[in-house]
């Protein structure tokens, strides 16, 4: 790889470390804010949902558009789109604004992460393209794992600073990719891949997905979902559980999440390769959806900082592995091709991010308890279903994930 390269994937990494600290800084605080301003559990579940479902939609619009302008404009478009709505979440003083910065986060800051990843596709080799997504994936992986400690320790003085700190990052991010970053796409590129019918600006294909649950993966798609749906029930509310019924501010708060994000990074690079190559797909699966069902009611018994910690650390690996292992399964079984099949995981698991955040914040206002034991019962069902229908064939070779 030529050393300009080498620099533009640094700036794309640099853009995302910013970009995916800022988005630790905050998370953290969302509770906190919730309750500063009156709201309750149900509109903390609505805040998540709406970001979460913005980004399902209009993230492969993006997709569509840079194939058509190219990347550069798209991505610093995304950069200026999350530095923009840090800034008025962090200036909100009414519920309703807090919704208009998320929808905005979410139509804009979609376009960061694909526009980013579809750039490395562009400028470097197929030998080579491996390390750089690479590079992002870990850039991604610093950010989620550093912002939500800071943001808790920079929160307990003023809710609204590390907003205003992740804006300014994502300014600086911007600049820089804008003096200093080139556009990947040349225009004889985009010329081309219009007149093959290529660079469609399309959203989700909801069509689709519903055809998708009666193939040959639907079954695994379905899985995928019921995991999601059931692991928000623990992220979307788990600051208001952890300020209501802990008593827990905003530095706790954020190194648990800390925790969160070291423990799923860690277990993807150490664990799941070993342990797919040695028992296959199916039997991770069951193990993880069961430890996950207990892991939940050992979090409500949980009761000091660092039991907390330690039941926080072994559910957020049981649902490293779950996701990784049955996007992995899937991708061995499907017959529509590997590109469509990781898209249609990616679809599912966002569904599950939409509606799972609603129903755990609905619940969390009736009792605080309800999340938590609805989600053991998700991730029980799951695993009833994982016994009598999700087997690993003796001819399925298990090779390990990289």
């Amino acid at each position: 790889m030529d050393t300009s390269n080498r620099k533009n994937i640094a700036i794309l990494a640099f853009t995302l470390i910013v970009v995916m600290l800022g988005y630790g800084l905050v998370i953290p605080l969302y509770p906190f804010y919730i309750e500063k301003l009156g709201a309750s559990g149900s509109e903390l579940g609505l805040l998540i949902s709406t970001s979460a479902l913005l980004e399902l939609l209009f993230g492969p619009v993006w997709g569509g558009i840079s194939d058509r302008v190219g990347r550069k404009p798209i991505l610093l478009l995304g950069v200026f789109g999350y530095a923009l709505s840090s800034l008025l979440f962090g200036l909100s003083t009414e519920v309703w604004m807090l919704f208009a910065s998320r929808a905005l986060s979410g139509v804009l800051s979609s376009a960061v992460a694909a526009t980013a990843l579809a750039y490395i596709s562009d400028s470097t080799a197929a030998d080579e393209r491996g390390w750089g997504m690479g590079m992002l994936g870990a850039a991604m992986g610093l950010g989620i794992i550093l912002g939500p400690a800071a943001g808790g320790w920079l929160g307990a003085n003023s809710l609204s600073l590390p907003f205003f700190i992740a804006a300014g990052m994502s300014m600086l991010a911007l600049l820089l990719g804008a003096a200093l970053l080139p556009e990947s796409l040349p225009v004889a590129a985009r010329t081309l891949r219009q007149a093959q019918g290529k660079g469609k600006v399309r959203t989700v294909q909801f069509g689709l997905l519903w055809q998708s649950l009666f193939g040959p993966v639907g079954l695994l798609l379905f899985m995928l979902f019921l995991v999601s749906f059931g692991l928000t029930n623990f992220e979307s509310v788990f600051g208001l559980y952890a300020a209501q019924e802990l008593g827990y501010g905003p530095e706790r708060v954020g190194t648990i999440l800390a925790v969160v994000g070291l423990t799923s990074t860690l277990g993807k690079a150490i664990l799941i390769g070993p342990l797919t190559r040695h028992w296959g797909e199916a039997p991770i699966i069951k193990v993880s959806l069961a430890a996950s069902s207990a892991a939940f009611i050992v979090l409500l018994l949980a009761k000091t900082y660092p039991g907390v910690l330690a039941a926080t650390g072994v559910f957020i690996l049981s649902k490293t592995l779950l996701r990784t292992v049955i996007m992995s399964l899937t991708s061995k079984r499907t017959t529509l091709g590997q590109g469509t099949a990781m898209g249609l995981c990616n679809s599912f698991m966002n569904l599950g991010r939409v509606v799972g955040p609603i129903w755990a914040g609905f619940i969390f206002d009736v009792n605080v308890t309800y999340p938590y034991l609805s989600g053991a019962v998700i991730m029980a069902i799951g695993f009833v279903i994982s016994l009598v229908w999700i087997a690993q064939p003796r001819s399925e070779p298990s090779p390990a994930l990289v």
